[in-house]
Order: C-alpha cells, then structure tokens, then sequence
C-alpha cells in the first residue's frame, strides 16, 4: 500500500463509518468526518494567514504553509475571502483567538475533509496535504506564524 493510500484508510477511519467517508469522496469530493477522535482543527480567517505570510497567491501561501505548520491545512473558500483549517492532534493547547473546532460535549462537529490527490471541489481543497497517517500541525508553530501578522500591523500603525 502506498503511502496516499495509507493516509486516506487514516482519515477514512475517523469516520463511525469508514465507507461512507469513502463513498462521499468518491460521490462529491470531500467527506463530512468527526472531528475530536483523530484531530481536530483550528478555523482561521484567510485575511490572518495572508497577513501573516505576506502573500495570498495560493502557490505562495501552501509553500509557506507547508514550511511552518508541517502539516495538514484545509482552504474554504465558500464564504468571502474564506477560511484556513489547520488540522491538530485532540489533546493538542490552543490559546489563541481563532476558533478551534472539536467534539462538543452534546453532539460531534464535522470538518468537511477532502479527498486526497485531484482536486475535486472548487471550494474545499487541500493546501497542503497530510504526507502520512498521524501527521498534524503543532498549534504553537501556527501561533507562531499568526503573531508575525500582528507584528507586522503593528509595525504598519
């Protein structure tokens, strides 16, 4: 099994019911999976993570993305200049100010995840994909990234 296999049986398995995570990757490109059992997310406005790295153009932000977080980050698009989800582990502290997205302690949260390789959805795609099973971001490397965006404006004032 290679390895895109081996991180898509991952992510398919947060799922109660793997194959229907692989049925709605296969049916509409990305799958609703529970999040709190294999990560989490962090949701950030796009405006945060273009400040911070000084560039929207998508090929500039993944690289740079890639180069700090080391990990799986989502982009949406569907509302304004969308939203960045950085995946992390459950168990990982977060304290900064954007949201972080997990198990609710009355009902599960979804992430619409998608699938792996060709972009499907013109809407919700990888910006930098999970290179193996278990590969998440670290919360501080993303805090790290965010304050140099309030560096930045501070410096601009």
């Amino acid at each position: 099994m290679d390895e895109r296999a081996r991180v898509t049986q991952w992510l398919e398995m947060a799922h109660p019911v793997p194959r229907q995570a692989v049925s709605e990757w296969a049916n509409h490109g990305v799958a609703l999976l529970p999040l709190g059992k294999r990560f989490d997310a962090i949701r950030v406005p796009a405006r945060r993570i273009h400040a911070a790295l000084g560039s929207d153009a998508p090929e500039t932000v993944n690289a740079a993305l890639l180069e700090w977080l080391h990990g799986p980050v989502i982009r949406d698009v569907r509302t304004g200049s969308g939203l960045y989800y950085v995946l992390i582990a459950p168990d990982a502290q977060w304290q900064g100010p954007e949201e972080r997205l997990s198990k609710d302690t009355h009902q599960d949260t979804y992430l619409a995840v998608p699938r792996l390789g060709l972009r499907a959805s013109p809407v919700t795609y990888w910006a930098v994909e999970p290179e193996r099973p278990g590969q998440l971001c670290d919360p501080a490397r993303l805090a790290a990234l965010l304050s140099t965006a309030e560096t930045l404006k501070a410096t601009e004032s």
